[in-house]
């Protein structure tokens, strides 16, 4: 696009523009500000996230589908790393409040739909949904993973979570300016729970991060480039903005079949 402001981000319109539509998704997108390895920066999450947000939304318009992006909350829920420099830490508990304020308004002005675009691990928006659900009955909310939105084994060869081969391409994309070499990367080596229930996946407990991994990374990022990252956010941005496309417009009864 072109250096005029994007009438689908909020940030950028005006309110003469803003009058002249009537949206009815709301995009909210949520990352984090959290050490990722030696080699990538703390926002990260929110690089990625804000433009994930921003070219789905872009796509859905111009398929003439009514979407608004808020601009990015920057911290998430990052418990397990309190005891890393500067890992800025959002407990649930605030972020369910935003939540509400963030419903509050949006309702007010006609949306009927708030989508949370989750670019965090450690973000669970599942019980706040739930609650929502009960104090704003006529909006719907839901949250989407956009880095769970296309299937990253089709893209990328090292297993991970963080700072890892997906994440590394993505920002080698993005924004390589802020990469490191990856000479200088850790290799990404964690330790896991022994226990079986850890291991096969029905118990579950908070990561104590700097026990289990020796520079922050969960997954090598040896292998990662731009050209990875750039083919992995096509098919990520194409399949949140058809889903953007989906609901825009729509009752919740239609979405049910």
């Amino acid at each position: 696009m072109s250096n005029q402001p994007r009438p689908f981000i909020l940030a950028e319109t005006n309110w003469k523009e803003i009058q002249e539509h009537q949206f009815d998704v709301v995009v909210l997108p949520w990352g984090a500000t959290e050490a990722h390895n030696y080699h990538m920066p703390y926002g990260t999450d929110n690089y990625q996230v804000d433009h994930v947000a921003a070219k789905s939304a872009e796509k859905a318009w111009q398929a003439g589908k009514k979407v608004l992006v808020l601009p990015t909350i920057p911290f998430g829920v990052n418990t397990g790393q309190l005891d890393i420099d500067f890992c800025i830490n959002m407990n649930p508990s605030t972020q369910l409040s935003i939540l509400k304020d963030v419903c509050d308004t949006i309702i007010r002005h006609g949306a009927t739909k708030l989508v949370i675009l989750n670019g965090h691990g450690a973000n669970n928006f599942v019980s706040m949904i739930r609650e929502l659900a009960g104090l704003f009955p006529n909006l719907f909310v839901c949250v989407v993973n956009w880095y769970q939105s296309a299937p990253v084994k089709e893209y990328f060869e090292a297993p991970g979570d963080h700072a890892d081969e997906m994440e590394t391409s993505v920002m080698l994309h993005l924004h390589p300016e802020l990469i490191m070499p990856l000479a200088q990367a850790g290799d990404g080596s964690t330790l896991a729970f022994s226990a079986k229930g850890f291991k096969q996946g029905w118990a579950w407990t908070q990561r104590p991060w700097t026990l289990i991994t020796k520079d922050t990374g969960s997954g090598n990022p040896a292998l990662a480039n731009a050209e990875k990252g750039s083919k992995f956010l096509d098919a990520v941005t194409h399949q949140i903005a058809e889903f953007f496309s989906e609901i825009c417009g729509k009752s919740v009864e239609s979405l049910l079949h």
